[in-house]
């Protein structure tokens, strides 16, 4: 089969397609053939090699796909050839033609919906769920501010919280990504391109503060974060791509909260638990996966430095 192989950390020139052995399902696993792969931003740190946990050298990167079910292991499984699922999470890696999975990773594909929109599903929702109601705490009525909205994990959890009853801002730093964010439902849009947009935010609440921020850049703006909090906010950082300076005395005054959130912590009990709610939002049609652009596998390069452009818009999926 083919796979995207890296044989060192670096630039995204690094990652080669190459031939290598189909795997071969063992008891508890299955193997997935793949209609498409998901690209996530954690996915560039790792194959630059700055990330905290590193995979050995070579390897495929991905953990997103949709596809079919190819073969199962021994003693049989919950799933058959040619069942329909998506992934949320893979042992020899999701940018290849056939993924070998654990099967409590694997899901069905809900129907209705596209190879593409179900390889858009696990990183981009489960980190949302998971930032929203498991960290962040989030409870209808409350108000939030989600940084990047127009991005895979942005709109996943613009539409997570408004079908939990949250009022939403979002931020966005092109006209088509605020078009976006305001048609996934998000009562106000932001453009964080702009100097007054941190005015701007604390003005959609009628100066109160936010209950809760979901933090995509937080070297960039966790600093001003801070002062938009009401009393006993959070903030839930899921993205950094570096150090940055706060001041603790605004979040003192307010009993404020900062709160890590990284998927790779979650248990798998946890992780089904997720999965058996996002399902649930992907039948009834609350839940809608964005698709910005669909690549050939050989283009994940192009990929890599596409999903930390500026202007962000749905997720990015690469197709064998």
């Amino acid at each position: 089969m083919k796979a995207i192989r890296v044989h060192e950390f670096g630039g995204p020139e690094v990652m080669r397609l190459e031939d290598v052995p189909d795997p071969k399902p063992s008891a508890g696993q299955v193997a997935v053939r793949i209609a498409a792969a998901g690209v996530n931003p954690v996915e560039t740190y790792v194959r630059a090699g700055a990330y905290a946990s590193l995979p050995k050298l070579p390897y495929t990167p991905g953990s997103d796909a949709a596809g079919t079910i190819e073969s199962v292991g021994p003693n049989g499984s919950r799933f058959k050839a040619g069942d329909k699922v998506y992934v949320g999470g893979s042992i020899t890696g999701a940018y290849a033609e056939l993924a070998l999975c654990d099967e409590r990773s694997v899901h069905p594909l809900p129907p209705g919906l596209s190879f593409a929109q179900g390889a858009a599903v696990h990183v981009p929702y489960a980190t949302a769920f998971r930032a929203l109601f498991l960290r962040g705490n989030a409870r209808g009525a409350e108000t939030v501010l989600i940084h990047g909205a127009s991005g895979g994990v942005g709109t996943a959890a613009v539409q997570l919280a408004r079908a939990a009853g949250l009022y939403v801002v979002g931020t966005a730093g092109s006209e088509r990504g605020k078009k976006l964010v305001a048609d996934e439902g998000a009562q106000k849009v932001l453009d964080h391109k702009s100097p007054a947009h941190f005015d701007e935010a604390l003005a959609a609440t009628g100066g109160r503060g936010y209950d809760l921020i979901i933090e995509m850049l937080s070297n960039v703006n966790l600093g001003r974060d801070l002062p938009l909090l009401a009393p006993r906010g959070r903030v839930v950082v899921v993205g950094s791509r570096g150090p940055v300076e706060i001041n603790p005395r605004d979040s003192m005054g307010r009993d404020a909260s900062i709160l890590g959130m990284s998927l790779l912590n979650a248990s798998i009990e946890e992780l089904t638990s997720i999965h058996a709610s996002l399902g649930a939002g992907l039948e009834n049609k609350t839940l809608r996966p964005v698709i910005g652009q669909e690549l050939p596998l050989a283009d994940a390069a192009r990929a890599h430095k596409a999903i930390l452009e500026p202007g962000s818009y749905g997720k990015i999926v690469l197709l064998p």
